[in-house]
Parts: C-alpha cells; sequence; structure tokens
C-alpha cells in the first residue's frame, strides 16, 4: 500500500511525501460515539507495517522521477517542473516498482500550487487548533482513544478565524495557503484531515511526525525541537517572496521553535501569535516573544480566540 500525502512548492521547487506500507492503513468512513469501537479504530492506525527500501517511481505531468522508500517506509520526492504551473491543486501518481521494472501497486495525490499572496500561515495543531492536552501523556491518549475525529472539540471561534486568516489581504479566489506543521505521527494524517474537514477548517498541507508501531503509542505527540523547526524552515525556503504567520501554543515548545526561526530569518516572519494552555509557562512565553519584538514582529500571547481575533483586526491583518 502506497500512502501519498499533499504535496507542495512551485515550479522550479516540488515535493511530496508518502509512506509504504505491507497492510493497509485503515480509513475510517463511518463514526459514533461508542468508546469500544473509538479505542479500536485508534489503535488500528498504529498497527502499521513499514515497507523499506521498495522501488518507486514518480509520474508527474510528462515529469519521471525515482527513489526508494526509507528502513520505516518514509519516502520523499523533490523535482522541477519543465512547465511554468498553474495555481492550486495538481494530481500525482506514485508507483511501486518490481525488479523487472513493472508496476506493482500505484497511487494518487495532490500537489498544491500556491497563489502569489502575501501571506502563509503556519500552525500548530494539537493545543493550537484542537484541544488534546499534549502536556500529560494519559489526558492526550484518553482524547485519542475514546474520541473520533467529528467528537474531538476545536477551540471556540477557531474555524472562523481561521478562515479569516486564509482571506487576510487577499480574496476567496487567491487564499492564503496554510501548512499545518504537528508533533502528531503520519498515522495520524487521515484522522486529522477528517476533523479538518468537519469542523471546515481552512483546507492544507500536513508536514506530521514519524510513523509510530503499536507498541510507542505512549510516544505519540513527541518529537525533536530540530525536526519542527526543520519543517518550517524548509517551506520559509520554498517560497523565499512571501510573509509568515506562525500559529501555536505554549505547552511544548512553539514559542522557542518561532522565535528560533524569526531569528534565523529576519525580515520573514510577520506575526507569532501563541496560544496559552499553561499558565505556569506564560512568562516564559512572553519573555521570549518579547526578545523578537524588536525585529519588526507583530506578538500576541491569548487565551481565547477572540482575543488573536482582535490583535490581528488591530493591526490590519484582517476586518
Amino acid at each position: 500500500m502506497i500512502k501519498v500525502y499533499h504535496g507542495y512548492g512551485h515550479t522550479h521547487n516540488l515535493v511530496v511525501y508518502g509512506h509504504v506500507f505491507k497492510n493497509k492503513p485503515v480509513i475510517r468512513k463511518k463514526y459514533t460515539n461508542n468508546v469500544l469501537l473509538n479505542i479500536i479504530h485508534l489503535l488500528r492506525l498504529f498497527f502499521v507495517k513499514p515497507f523499506p527500501h521498495v522501488a518507486l517511481r514518480l509520474q508527474w505531468e510528462g515529469t519521471t522521477q525515482y527513489t526508494t522508500s526509507e528502513r520505516d517506509g518514509f519516502f520523499k520526492f523533490e523535482w522541477e517542473s519543465h512547465k511554468e504551473l498553474t495555481k492550486g491543486w495538481h494530481p500525482v501518481t506514485v508507483e511501486q516498482l518490481g525488479t523487472n521494472g513493472q508496476v506493482l501497486a500505484s497511487s494518487q495525490g495532490q500537489v498544491y500550487i500556491p497563489y502569489s499572496t502575501q501571506f502563509i500561515l503556519v500552525s500548530d495543531i494539537d493545543d493550537t487548533v484542537m484541544v488534546s492536552h499534549s502536556a500529560t501523556v494519559f489526558r492526550r491518549l484518553r482524547e485519542l482513544l475514546i474520541k473520533n475525529p467529528r467528537t474531538r472539540r476545536q477551540f471556540q471561534d477557531l474555524s472562523d478565524y481561521y478562515q479569516r486568516l486564509a482571506l487576510a489581504r487577499t480574496h476567496a479566489d487567491m487564499p492564503n495557503p496554510f501548512f499545518y506543521v504537528s508533533s502528531s505521527e503520519w498515522n495520524l494524517y487521515e484522522y486529522l484531515r477528517e476533523f479538518f474537514n468537519y469542523n471546515r477548517l481552512p483546507r492544507g498541507i500536513f508536514l506530521l511526525s514519524q510513523v509510530k508501531r503499536l507498541f510507542q503509542l505512549l510516544l505519540t505527540g513527541k518529537t525533536k525541537h530540530e525536526g519542527k523547526l526543520m519543517r518550517i524552515a524548509r517551506i520559509l525556503h520554498v517560497f523565499p517572496n512571501q510573509q509568515f504567520i506562525l500559529l501555536g501554543d505554549n505547552t511544548q515548545r512553539d514559542p522557542m521553535i518561532y522565535t528560533t526561526i524569526a531569528q534565523k530569518f529576519p525580515g520573514r516572519i510577520f506575526a507569532i501569535y501563541i496560544r496559552c494552555v499553561r499558565p505556569e509557562r506564560r512568562a516564559m512565553a512572553a519573555s521570549l516573544l518579547a526578545a523578537v519584538e524588536p525585529l519588526g514582529i507583530h506578538t500576541c500571547l491569548f487565551e481565547h480566540t477572540a482575543e488573536a481575533r482582535q490583535h490581528s483586526q488591530k493591526i490590519g491583518l484582517i476586518n
């Protein structure tokens, strides 16, 4: 089974990610409040068997690229288009090749070419968009296990605020792109997509963390500081002409990651928003944000979404 995630880029720099599994990942079609069924479905997402060292071929509008899946089944294609690309979503095909070059399996994905808007938005997910209790392993697991993507709770007024940000200084035909960069694992890709679709959050590109197996379930949502920083840095490199708005929370390391990014990429970060979920860490987050304000970056440490929306209105970002 080849799983192709949404890719992104522009004519001269395109990337798409995916995994090859020995078993077919579960894609849930029916949802229920039955706790036992929710637990079973969640556990099945971590019952994956990565397929390493598989020969793969990408087919894209006359372009062909080759790669091999890594030890954990992960693969990445990077390439350049031979022609100027229109904005929006483009189909891409990834094929598994046999020893004689025959196609053993095939899967389609999509690559997003953003419009030339002023802003690109990068948002965390857990405890920024979705109530997850990430700071406590067992509370996070409880949310994952007993609920499903349609019963998980987003923060109040969050969908409306993000839809407004998608139209910040642009219009409906040219929305600002969203990148959802999270410590959640690729196991939860379809789970998160369903949550975002159901809650009418802006469609975007998910950049998640390394796949975990069932025996690693207690480590869900835990990733290294450098991994998230590098994923955001790559987006900044791919889109050098846009200003970035970073949205996160203070349950883990978003304040440190975002302010480090701001210092490494001077003049590229327009605003940083941090949701204060853990009051005991408020002073630390405030200190980090204050340190980058002299760089001309708008910062907002908020508890309720309404505060962030008011700040965005005050600085002329949204109406």
